[in-house]
């Protein structure tokens, strides 16, 4: 896959058809394309370098998927206006308040200007286009239908970051209160409870068992912070190290997150509608069922379900129906496969699945709500136990002693 050059900035000085010099900034591949470019605007270039970089250059952000998204949402909306595909990305890119995002679609109009599809100048962006909305374009491409598949893929990507933001939230809110958590009570022990321990030292009293558990694990943290410092660095690092490189860590990963109670419930729901949704848009721009099942098992964002789609995929290649491919993966709903099965017997699978990924989708929003309404109490027992329970710990004490001066 070939790489794409980056544009650069040329600061240049020339003279005009006047004879008069002028100077200014232009932007091209090379300063050979700046100086062609200049001549097409009718200057004749005495000098041209490349404009030198500020000390302190603001990091460009980089390029995410909700960028993606809001792309495919403008050119849809550009080309069904009548704007020509060349312009549209020129609007699109020079308008553009990321840097990063601006300068991957004036590439893209470079690549396209010099006689590549739009599918092709997509794909040579394998970062940040996948093969999914490569597919698709291609598709809407072929059958001259480009402007209302970029709106299918425009409404697929809003959806699916949708949902992906709400499964996000889900996960983050939990791990949120473990992380707070940890960090009010290792500041209580490091800072606030050795402060207690001098002062009962001085007293000489006899200590009740639970203020000396609490005031040994004090001095624990405060001799070897070090220690669980580092074992959670090492655990995040190691964590991420399997992540990236083991597929059998993935897949267990994945399958024991779609047994935890609720959260599983959640990513199940989330799996479901991301494969209703994906193979409904696939099949609207006519893709054939066993390309688009390819696309499909990895847009699902599990592995497992992954693996069970890729099995769809080899029972579909032989020959055998869909309801019966899905049934034997044992995953699917029965309300799932059934819509499937009648869209398969009225040729409308991409209308039916719609409707199942509009359900699923709902479903998943109604979960992630109820479960940051359950959490807040859940909060408020985790830091109440902790917070409280050293609180506790440290006033026993001072309440012995207040009875014995009583």
């Amino acid at each position: 896959m070939a790489e794409t050059q980056e544009q650069v900035e040329f600061i240049w000085k020339g003279k005009d058809a006047k004879g008069q010099v002028s100077s200014g900034e232009v932007t091209a591949y090379s300063d050979m394309a700046g100086r062609a470019e200049l001549r097409r605007q009718g200057i004749r270039v005495i000098s041209i370098r490349k404009k030198p970089k500020p000390l302190f250059a603001k990091r460009k952000a980089p390029i995410g998927s909700k960028d993606i998204s809001i792309f495919a949402r403008q050119l849809a909306t550009m080309l069904q206006s009548g704007v020509p595909l060349v312009q549209s990305f020129d609007i699109i890119g020079k308008g553009h308040e990321n840097p990063s995002m601006a300068e991957l679609l004036l590439s893209i109009k470079a690549n396209i200007e010099v006689g590549d599809t739009l599918a092709e100048g997509l794909r040579k962006n394998p970062l940040y286009f996948d093969e999914l909305f490569c597919n698709l374009v291609d598709a809407g491409e072929q059958a001259g239908i480009l402007e209302g598949l970029l709106d299918k893929i425009a409404t697929y990507k809003e959806k699916s970051e949708s949902i992906k933001a709400k499964v996000k939230k889900a996960l983050t809110y939990p791990i949120a209160v473990v992380v707070v958590a940890f960090i009010v009570t290792a500041i209580l022990l490091v800072f606030v409870v050795p402060v207690f321990k001098e002062l009962f030292d001085s007293f000489g009293a006899t200590l009740p068992a639970f203020t000396l558990w609490v005031m040994g694990l004090s001095d624990w943290m405060v001799a070897y912070w070090y220690y669980v410092v580092g074992g959670v660095f090492a655990t995040v690092k190691t964590f991420g190290f399997f992540k990236k490189r083991s597929k059998q860590f993935n897949y267990f990963l994945d399958r024991l997150m779609l047994k935890i109670p609720i959260i599983g419930v959640i990513l199940n729901k989330s799996a479901i509608a991301r494969f209703a949704r994906t193979l409904a848009t696939m099949s609207a721009a006519g893709v054939p069922l066993v390309e688009a099942l390819e696309s499909v098992a990895g847009a699902t964002g599990n592995i497992v379900y992954y693996e069970a789609v890729m099995s769809m995929r080899e029972e579909v290649s032989e020959g055998r129906s869909m309801q019966y491919a899905i049934t034997q993966t044992g995953l699917f709903p029965h309300m799932v496969i059934q819509m499937l099965a009648i869209g398969e017997e009225a040729g409308s699978i991409d209308a039916m699945l719609d409707k199942v990924a509009d359900f699923y989708e709902e479903e998943v929003d109604n979960l992630v709500d109820n479960l940051s309404s359950l959490m807040e109490p859940f909060i408020m027992v985790i830091l109440g136990t902790l917070v409280g329970g050293l609180i506790v710990a440290m006033y026993l004490p001072i309440f012995k002693l207040g009875a014995v001066v009583g």
